[in-house]
């Protein structure tokens, strides 16, 4: 079976498969970045048809018309129920690979072994996870050819509740001869067969006692790809989401997938602030907004979706905060991270003292210090008075004087307003 796994949708929730009784199979061969890149698309494309809802609706969809990856995809019709899934579209691509000449109307009218017999498999996982799912991995088509692919299922709905529809992307690269490759793995296996001394057996957790600190070689190693300057916003944001797919996948050095992952929204964040154009139409497609007093918050909403955890939402945004505070030059903030004392928790710390809003003044002790100076108009010797302030009421009197009518302690707004007025 396939190794499929869930996609951080836009919503932002994780779906994790059950774990099913069957042999372990090797990874398959790492496919190439367009192959890789045409999943992401896809994927980018069914977020921008959200509008804050929980699916794209079904009447916003024309794979016809998709000249990137519409001739690799496929549209299931499920609105008879999903024990009845018919064809709605057939790219090109997969009729071709999958030598079919005539009308296709159902699943069970697809080819064994063909790559869209792949794509179709995953369908109910779909259904019942509510979610985008991808998976890739290697298998032997119809031509005896390896064949590795990589694809994506994305959830429609006619009704804005149901699942109805499910549209899949996917892209395959037929690899070598399975006698060849066998001839291969032979002598592979022969060649590990010699005896070879055994390194030490060392702890390799990513916060295991012998750990030890990532070079940016480690970095780069680990994130399995580059950047130049001239690449285009779109391929950044790709890119950055890519690295928190790893980082979701990552069973060890999670600490180097995260720095990872925040070192490449880092990076989108600054080639956002020199193509603000182009920053702002992927803002609007999202359905998100920039925001002046947090402009790191729709970075991260962009990369790890806009439901993802809300407390590390907050903190990855101070991170990115505090990078950009420091002027750090892009792609070094997952060594700045793995260097800081305290990691990641002390540079959240660090954003949020900066950030911290100075402490207001205490206007009513304030207002005492003031009046405890003033000068004073009269003085009267009054009885049983043992408040500092008091609140006198007095009337004036024919003869000119002032008689007294009620004593109280005056009251701390009564404190600030008399402040105000012999200040005036």
């Amino acid at each position: 079976m396939d190794d499929s796994r869930s996609i951080l949708s836009d919503y932002g929730v994780e779906h994790e498969f059950p774990d099913v009784d069957e042999p372990a199979m090797e990874a398959p061969p790492q496919i190439g970045n367009d192959e890789r890149r045409m999943h992401v698309r896809a994927y980018n494309y069914w977020v921008s048809l959200l509008q804050g809802r929980p699916y794209p609706s079904i009447e916003d969809l024309d794979p016809s018309s998709i000249e990137d990856f519409g001739p690799n995809s496929v549209l299931l019709d499920f609105t008879m129920g999903p024990s009845n899934a018919q064809f709605a579209y057939l790219g090109a691509a997969l009729r071709e690979e999958g030598e079919i000449t005539s009308g296709i109307r159902s699943i069970a009218d697809v080819p064994s072994r063909s790559v869209l017999s792949r794509l179709t498999e995953h369908y109910l996982e779909i259904i019942a996870n509510r979610a985008p799912i991808g998976f890739e991995a290697e298998y032997v088509n119809q031509r005896n050819l390896a064949t590795m692919y990589r694809g994506i299922l994305m959830p429609f709905t006619s009704d804005g509740e149901t699942i109805d529809f499910i549209y899949g992307v996917i892209n395959w690269k037929e690899v070598v001869e399975v006698e060849i490759e066998n001839d291969i793995r032979e002598a592979v296996t022969a060649a590990l067969a010699e005896p070879v001394a055994s390194p030490p057996a060392v702890a390799v957790w990513a916060d295991g006692p012998n750990v030890q600190p990532l070079s940016m070689e480690d970095v780069a190693d680990f994130a399995g790809y580059h950047l130049g300057a001239d690449a285009v916003l779109y391929d950044r944001l790709a890119i950055a989401r890519e690295a928190v797919e790893a980082l979701t996948a990552a069973d060890h050095r999670s600490h180097a997938a995260l720095y990872v992952a925040l070192g490449q929204a880092y990076d989108f964040a600054l080639a956002a602030e020199t193509d603000i154009d182009t920053y702002t139409e992927i803002l609007v497609d999202a359905g998100l907004k920039s925001q002046a007093r947090a402009p790191m918050t729709p970075v991260v909403k962009l990369i790890f979706g806009s439901c993802y955890d809300k407390t590390r939402l907050a903190e990855y945004a101070a991170v990115l905060n505090f990078a950009r505070r420091q002027n750090l030059p892009e792609g070094t903030l997952p060594h700045y991270l793995d260097h800081h004392p305290g990691g990641l928790k002390a540079v959240v710390h660090a954003e949020r003292v900066l950030r911290r809003p100075d402490a207001k003044p205490d206007r009513v002790q304030a207002a005492r210090n003031i009046l405890a100076t003033a000068p004073s108009l009269a003085t009267l010797a009054l009885d049983g008075v043992s408040d500092e302030f008091v609140s006198l009421i007095g009337r004036r009197e024919a003869d000119g004087s002032v008689a007294i009518l009620s004593i109280a302690a005056a009251k701390d707004g009564q404190l600030v307003r008399v402040t105000k007025a012999l200040q005036s």
